[in-house]
């Protein structure tokens, strides 16, 4: 009010002040004390607090595994490249020519060859891998465990299954571990210890200096013709990285030709040992087929998800949903909602999105197509799973 009684409804400038001088409630004073921290922020200010800066939090949350592996180029740069060796192969070529061909001699007889494996729960292709190396295979080496590489407890499959496998059964070396069922360890930790017990196994198999040792998980499948190349040539390298074809899901989805993990080694005692990792910087092309979660149930798609050593990339639970799981096979896109692990800007999103579909089913196992009725839902245009 103004000395000469006029009322002003102008705002003053000085509420701060006011504020100090006032004995109102504590309501009162508490409200004008939350004007006056505001008086000097602005709408564009206050967007950004309420809503722009909680969004971004909630998008790096969501996607922050993606957004690390897009900028992955940035921090990480490719492997050392292999040193490629180039695959002959003709089924009407003999094999002196064949081995003449990769620079090698011929063998007076052929090398006996261990064919060594990890066991979890992938039961058809376990059967698609011994009946495509059955030929030329001496010794199947196979070790499961009770546990899983994340310390989930599980059945010892293989023996359950083990009337299935009857015709390698002369041949078998099968062994089994008792898990550690440590919490808070990390999964390679685990993984590493049934590779060591792997190896003792091996052992135990008989296998003698110079054989040929198959290191690969079961889903990743020499072809029968690079074995038989393999121990039948003289100076072949004693380290041999395969290049797999590289498929996801089945047959249908060819991701690339990149798949490099399986070897073949010439045993030498007390040297080799067992490993997943690169051991080499030479690869023979075109060695045959890698099938990552190649499953006929959507069970195992779970199973597989959970149990395996990078469990991190569930980090959703409605990323286990069976009818997602389901949709995703069949569109051909990744399981975990991450982007390509490639090292080029270039690479990734050339990968990005669906795998395109193959209408091909040329040069795939043998054992597969002779059976294609029962394993019909690994070949192309039969993505539905049982029980999903």
């Amino acid at each position: 009010m103004m000395a000469d009684g006029y009322y002003s409804s102008k705002k003053t400038d000085d509420i701060c002040e006011d504020v100090c001088g006032q004995h109102g409630s504590r309501v009162v004073l508490s409200m004008s004390r939350v004007r006056c921290i505001l008086k000097g922020i602005d709408l564009r200010t206050v967007i950004l607090l309420l809503v722009v800066i909680p969004t971004a939090a909630f998008g790096i949350y969501v996607h922050g595994q993606k957004i690390t592996y897009f900028l992955r180029p940035l921090w990480e740069k490719p492997p050392k490249p292999f040193n490629e060796i180039t695959h002959y192969y003709n089924e009407n070529v003999t094999m002196e020519t064949l081995c003449k061909l990769h620079g090698w001699g011929i063998r007076e007889y052929p090398r006996r060859v261990f064919d060594a494996v990890l066991f979890n729960n992938e039961v058809d292709m376990l059967s698609i891998r011994w009946n495509e190396l059955y030929p030329y295979v001496t010794q199947f080496v196979l070790l499961e465990s009770n546990s899983t590489f994340t310390g989930i407890a599980k059945p010892f499959l293989f023996g359950i299954h083990r009337d299935r496998f009857k015709f390698v059964e002369p041949r078998l070396t099968y062994g089994t571990i008792g898990g550690r069922f440590k919490k808070g360890e990390h999964p390679f930790v685990e993984e590493a210890y049934q590779r060591v017990a792997l190896d003792h196994l091996i052992k135990l198999a008989g296998i003698e200096e110079d054989d040929l040792l198959i290191m690969s998980d079961v889903d990743e499948v020499p072809s029968r013709h690079t074995i038989d190349l393999l121990r039948w040539c003289d100076g072949i390298p004693p380290v041999l990285h395969l290049r797999l074809k590289n498929y996801l899901y089945s047959f249908e989805f060819k991701v690339d030709d990149n798949s490099w993990r399986a070897s073949v080694h010439r045993y030498q005692p007390g040297k080799t040992r067992y490993a997943h990792f690169r051991q080499t910087d030479y690869i023979l092309s075109d060695a045959g087929w890698h099938c990552s979660f190649c499953f006929r149930y959507i069970d195992d798609f779970i199973f597989k998800m959970k149990a395996y050593s990078h469990t991190d990339r569930v980090r959703f639970s409605h990323f286990l949903n069976p009818q997602r799981i389901q949709d995703i096979i069949c569109k051909g896109t990744d399981l975990f909602g991450m982007l390509p692990e490639e090292y080029t800007f270039r690479e990734i999103i050339g990968k990005m999105g669906p795998i395109p579909r193959s209408y091909s089913a040329v040069h795939l196992p043998a054992y597969l197509l002779e059976n294609a009725d029962k394993y019909k839902y690994l070949l192309p245009g039969n993505c539905r799973r049982e029980g999903g």
